[in-house]
């Protein structure tokens, strides 16, 4: 079984150009390809939280919604929420506190891949590397479904490498790094990645850079394939 992942932090919807073009974000979803995307800062940032990406368009594309949003008018938990392709179950979402300086959050779904349950959070962690310490360290736990295959993936807002290793890193994740996606014009960062327990074979993962993504959001998004290997 083949799922390919996606990570992407649409900026709330604004592009290289300053312009707020939520149809150009999910045009770039479409170029993706993806079965689930993570998606980081859908939604204005104050008052009633309004998300930038329309609900009826982004079924209209195939897209089921994984999320509690944090307010009515909102799409995401603290600006995350998972999108899943037609064909793929949802069948669990939860929110997640994290943490925090500022409020940060996390948004976990199980899915059902066929017969088979995996465990899929979407996370945006903090600007501090003492947060994000924290952040990683919880997520490293609750993340992390008993015998079922995990994916976890965001904007790590994390440039030193590795975000875990001897920083604590736990021994039942795997981190992807698919490269620098920030900024998306001349990206110098790698803030965007992703983290699989072992049940997954990594197959492909890279930094989606068209030239429609370079212009829609201050970041690229990530695209990983991962395998569960037949028994």
């Amino acid at each position: 079984m083949r799922i390919t992942f996606a990570s992407y932090n649409i900026h709330k919807g604004v592009g290289g150009d300053r312009r707020r073009d939520p149809e150009r974000i999910v045009d770039v979803l479409g170029e993706l390809k993806a079965d689930v995307v993570a998606l980081q800062e859908v939604d204005e940032r104050f008052g009633t939280r309004r998300s930038i990406l329309d609900r009826n368009m982004l079924a209209e594309r195939g897209w089921q919604i994984a999320s509690i949003p944090i307010k009515p008018a909102s799409l995401g938990w603290h600006g995350n929420a998972l999108l899943v392709r037609e064909g793929l179950e949802i069948v669990d979402v939860e929110a997640d506190h994290l943490p925090q300086i500022e409020p940060r959050g996390a948004v976990r779904a199980t899915i059902m891949a066929g017969a088979q349950p995996i465990c899929v959070t979407g996370m945006h962690l903090d600007l501090s590397g003492l947060g994000r310490k924290r952040q990683f360290a919880h997520l490293c736990n609750a993340s992390r479904a008993p015998g079922l295959p995990a994916v976890m993936m965001g904007d790590c807002n994390e440039w030193l490498r590795p975000i875990g290793g001897e920083r604590g890193l736990a021994a039942h994740w795997t981190m992807v790094e698919p490269g620098r996606s920030f900024p998306a014009r001349r990206p110098l960062l790698a803030l965007d990645r992703l983290m699989h327990t072992p049940h997954w074979e990594c197959l492909r993962a890279e930094v989606h850079a068209t030239a429609l993504a370079r212009q829609a959001s201050d970041h690229l998004p990530i695209r990983v394939t991962l395998a569960l290997p037949t028994n």
